[in-house]
């Protein structure tokens, strides 16, 4: 059974770390509805889900992808990029002790998780306002023993790379174009989001399923057009936060 790692939804989220968009009230009790029901899709899809506890300083704690990396044989602890975040690794570091063999990112770089995008032996990170030249180099050092080859990926217009593509299977990418040329990501099928909907780009594979925001109904028929069962939750009021259906997760599924 997969192992997902989530994080209750801190109280003070309202005070989360912000890029490209504007400050808004966020209702805490809807979001923690919402990641209630992100919760429900991960056990509804194979998982076991693990539940860390709210982190009442730290308001963008829910968001655990950041934090680290999950590969094969081992997991990388991050170091992300907003210094108010890195208090965030060490109770993840506890959990996942245990599952996988750790290494941690020492810096002075830095790489958020939302920035790693790993297809096959291939790991692209996206050169962002979270993840640094000298943080990739750390990456790629500490994953070349492991038959991993890290790539520099350029974003533009959003936070991190999986805001602008993720992958929905060993060979297939969904993509929104306008943040970032699919090229960078090799020979991979590419399934391109609906133009009006430029976030929809985030989607979290697990199993036989894909977890996808339900704000975004139009690239969700492209999904199920290209044979894609797409689970659909609310997310719009994490979203308020820059999150999206992969930042809530770590999932583990093969216990190597």
């Amino acid at each position: 059974m997969p192992i997902a790692i989530t994080r209750e939804v801190s109280r003070a989220i309202a005070a989360c770390e912000l890029t490209h968009l504007a400050r808004v009230p966020i209702d805490v009790g809807r979001a923690r509805d919402q990641h209630e029901a992100y919760c429900a899709a991960l056990a509804e899809l194979g998982c076991e889900v693990r539940r860390l506890p709210e982190e009442p300083e730290l308001a963008d704690s829910v968001f655990v992808e950041d934090t680290a990396i999950v590969l094969d044989g081992l997991c990388v602890l991050m170091r992300p990029g907003a210094a108010s975040r890195r208090p965030e690794v060490d109770s993840v570091a506890r959990a996942l002790a245990g599952l996988r063999p750790l290494v941690r990112l020492a810096g002075p770089g830095t790489v958020d998780g939302g920035d790693v995008l790993v297809l096959g032996r291939e790991v692209h990170v996206g050169l962002s306002t979270r993840s640094t030249r000298a943080g990739i180099d750390e990456l790629a050092r500490l994953l070349a023993p492991h038959d991993y080859h890290v790539r520099a990926t350029e974003v533009h217009g959003c936070l991190h790379l999986k805001s602008a593509a993720t992958a929905l299977g060993a060979d297939t990418v969904l993509v929104n174009p306008a943040w970032l040329d699919p090229r960078a990501l090799g020979e991979q099928r590419v399934l391109a989001v609906d133009p009006g909907e430029p976030f929809a780009a985030n989607a979290l594979r697990v199993g036989a399923g894909v977890i996808h925001a339900a704000a975004f109904p139009r690239t969700r028929a492209r999904l199920e057009a290209a044979g894609f069962r797409v689970v659909p939750v609310p997310a719009d009021e994490l979203a308020k936060a820059e999150g999206g259906v992969t930042c809530c997760s770590l999932i583990l599924d093969d216990l190597r």
